[in-house]
């Protein structure tokens, strides 16, 4: 039981990290594709001492490390788009963009596993679509960061799909790594490509740095050899609900970062509790239903 509770702080206490990536974000000064070359820099660096520490084989197939270097493109476009949408409008709004993830994993993961659409979650889906035309109604002076937001979670779905399938042979952190890598070569590729972007990401601010450090190893490989482990020990329900909560915790620690900056109109929160009570309540329903 003691067990039990520990492993769910440590979850909260991930999801909470989780949520405060996008507070960093905010915070760091540069271009987005320089934010994520960065986190990614700083993240595989901290996953080779952790696998050097833990003496853990990284050794995969031909097949695979093609699979995952190519995957690690989507998840460094997802982070791309994720970090300019907070750029160019609010972390609330991109968070609750982020939140349209289960709609689009709903049409996403049955093309890829080549399974029926569950009408459930075709309906969780149009929930989730009504509170996104709220908020583009309410808040269209950031309409481009609610698209990239929207990009950003068809990104993550897209990954995570392909992952689902993935984690069925492979070890999750070896998975991580390997994608972790293959996001930094997509991006220095495209960095060495565009000189002046390349140039201009070596002037970074000490408060940047700083942001930086923390953003890639306590927000990325921390976080994520944290959350592996204890979803190892908890239910896939109890992980999903919990894990869901991000936006809510990301929210409210814009609101005491930020202040009146993240301040959005009353049509915004409404939209925005129509969409989390669908992702959050969701689970709950999927549940029940599996357990009659």
């Amino acid at each position: 039981m003691l067990k039990g509770n520990k492993n769910l702080i440590i979850l909260h206490a991930t999801v909470i990290v989780w949520g405060f990536t996008s507070v960093l974000v905010k915070l760091i000064t540069i271009d987005a594709v320089s934010i994520v070359w960065y986190r990614l820099i700083i993240a595989v660096a901290t996953l080779i001492l952790w696998f050097a520490l833990t003496k853990k084989s990284l050794k995969i197939t031909k097949k695979q490390f093609i699979s995952f270097v190519l995957t690690g493109g989507i998840v460094a476009l997802h982070w791309i788009f994720f970090s300019y949408s907070i750029h160019v409008s609010t972390i609330s709004v991109t968070l609750v963009c982020m939140s349209s993830f289960t709609l689009f994993t709903s049409i996403i993961e049955p093309l890829i596993k080549k399974t029926k659409i569950v009408i459930p979650d075709i309906l969780v889906g149009i929930l989730i679509c009504i509170g996104i035309f709220m908020i583009f109604k309410f808040e269209s002076k950031y309409t481009l960061g609610i698209i990239f937001g929207l990009l950003a979670a068809v990104a993550a779905s897209l990954f995570s799909t392909i992952n689902s399938t993935f984690v069925q042979k492979c070890d999750p952190s070896i998975i991580s790594f390997y994608e972790l890598a293959g996001g930094l070569f997509w991006i220095t590729l495209y960095k060495f490509w565009d000189v002046n972007l390349l140039n201009k990401s070596f002037m970074l601010s000490t408060s940047d740095w700083i942001y930086l450090t923390i953003l890639g190893s306590i927000c990325t490989s921390v976080a994520y050899v944290a959350g592996v482990s204890v979803m190892r020990t908890m239910s896939a329900f109890r992980v999903s609900l919990v894990s869901n909560l991000e936006p809510v915790y990301g929210i409210i620690l814009a609101l005491i970062f930020f202040k009146d900056s993240e301040q959005m109109t009353t049509g915004f929160y409404f939209g925005s509790i129509i969409i989390l009570a669908a992702v959050i309540l969701y689970p709950i329903y999927k549940n029940r239903n599996n357990s009659l």
